[in-house]
């Protein structure tokens, strides 16, 4: 598959647009594009997903490893992938390089492409783009600037070229109707966006008319993808709830399930009953936007709780834990453990997170490790036992997370299955026993 990744020196740089723009026009010259977000970002996958025609993948080294990294590339495989960059190139865990975009385009050995936006500089910009071109050594092959008129471009594209080693292959300019509108998890949710298709088919306009496309898909390298295939079906039916309240999952965590098992999806918004399965997933996403409606579908709470005391499997993560609670912000849910969530103002955790389990549960025994990411603006009051020990990698804080019910685990943190197949294997065998 051939491969290019697109990046910045920061966030909010445009870097998004661009790549839409870039994937649109590489996939209007035939190939099929498969596309790619690097860091453990839900919603940015959403936009270049789309743009794609299908489902974007992440790409994460605390998430997934590295062998976890080239098996997300085999699952995702087309004729060309697009990876966009999460952050700045060299922003990485704490305050190093590690697990960057600049760290996985060395790891997986592809090439990249600057996305640069000028902003009250001229000359300042040239040892600024130096700098990054030479540490990344010779990873980045090329530059775009975004925002900036034709004659700031042909400016500062000559001070490239005259003092850095690197092809500069277009611009974008400034245009408003670009923008894509801020949520609080850091972009709107692409579905939720009317205007995105047009947003789309303007960016890659635009794109095809001051981007050298083609040198970008000459630049892009070949790599090997392979794609690990499971000989075992499990007998084991796993129904996943997808809505408008609960769509965070990691796509690696879904087609390692599709591999494996039978996936049937349900709506806790809308239907009434669950339907007839083994495992219940109620990943993350905004329940807090649906409480009327979550709260008044008492036969679907019900059938979960009636599930849950039955012995079934569920496990559940961010907004999947809230929906799990007796309330969010006095709404009445589902009650398996007891305690009350409530929004606040700001981000109450952000970030990747090592895991210990202190006690069993169906994710493994006491003593297993995981990796995991979280990200929320509530809190959740509980006097229950709390059976996870949480970490920040390269820091000293920690915290108790995690509640256990029966074959229930309620957690604030999303794992990617494809760096803790352990914990996955180890559900499904514990499954597999219990109903087979």
């Amino acid at each position: 598959m051939k491969t290019i990744m697109i990046t910045a020196p920061s966030s909010n740089t445009g870097k998004t647009v661009v790549t839409l723009g870039i994937i649109k026009e590489i996939k209007n010259r035939g190939f099929n594009v498969s596309a790619f977000k690097t860091g453990p970002d839900f919603i940015d996958r959403k936009y270049i997903g789309i743009a794609s025609g299908k489902v974007a993948s992440n790409l994460d080294m605390h998430l997934m490893g590295k062998e976890g990294l080239e098996e997300s590339l085999g699952m995702n495989n087309g004729d060309f992938g697009v990876i966009e960059g999460a952050m700045g190139y060299f922003d990485g865990i704490y305050n190093t390089y590690e697990n960057s975009s600049y760290d996985i385009s060395k790891e997986l050995d592809i090439p990249s492409i600057l996305i640069y936006s000028p902003k009250g500089e001229m000359f300042s910009a040239i040892p600024k783009i130096k700098g990054m071109v030479d540490f990344s050594q010779n990873r980045i092959k090329g530059i775009i600037f975004n925002k900036t008129s034709e004659f700031m471009y042909k400016l500062l594209k000559e001070q490239v070229e005259n003092h850095i080693n690197i092809e500069v292959l277009g611009f974008l300019p400034l245009d408003e109707s670009l923008n894509i509108e801020s949520r609080n998890l850091g972009l709107l949710q692409a579905d939720e966006n009317l205007e995105l298709d047009k947003l789309i088919i303007k960016a890659g306009n635009m794109v095809e008319d001051t981007i050298d496309i083609n040198r970008i898909i000459e630049i892009s390298k070949d790599i090997i993808v392979n794609k690990q295939s499971y000989s075992k079906k499990r007998n084991i039916k796993v129904a996943i709830a997808y809505d408008n309240a609960f769509n965070f999952y990691y796509e690696e965590n879904i087609k390692l399930l599709e591999e494996q098992c039978n996936i049937e999806y349900f709506s806790p918004l809308n239907d009434n009953y669950l339907p007839e399965t083994d495992l219940i997933y109620i990943g993350g996403g905004y329940p807090e936007l649906f409480l009327d409606q979550l709260s008044k579908n008492k036969q679907m709470i019900m059938s979960i709780r009636d599930y849950v005391e039955a012995g079934g499997y569920l496990y559940a993560e961010g907004g999947g834990l809230m929906y799990l609670v007796d309330t969010i912000e006095d709404y009445p849910m589902c009650g398996i453990f007891s305690g009350k969530s409530t929004m606040t103002d700001r981000l109450q955790r952000f970030g990747y997170v090592n895991i210990s389990l202190e006690e069993d549960c169906i994710l493994g025994k006491a003593g297993v490790r995981l990796t995991g990411q979280e990200f929320h603006r509530s809190i959740i009051n509980s006097d229950e036992r709390q059976i996870l020990q949480i970490t920040k990698p390269k820091s000293k804080r920690k915290w108790k997370c995690g509640y256990s019910y029966k074959n229930a685990l309620g957690i604030y943190q999303h794992i990617n299955f494809l760096g803790n197949k352990e914990a996955l294997d180890y559900l499904l065998s514990k499954i597999e026993k219990d109903v087979n």
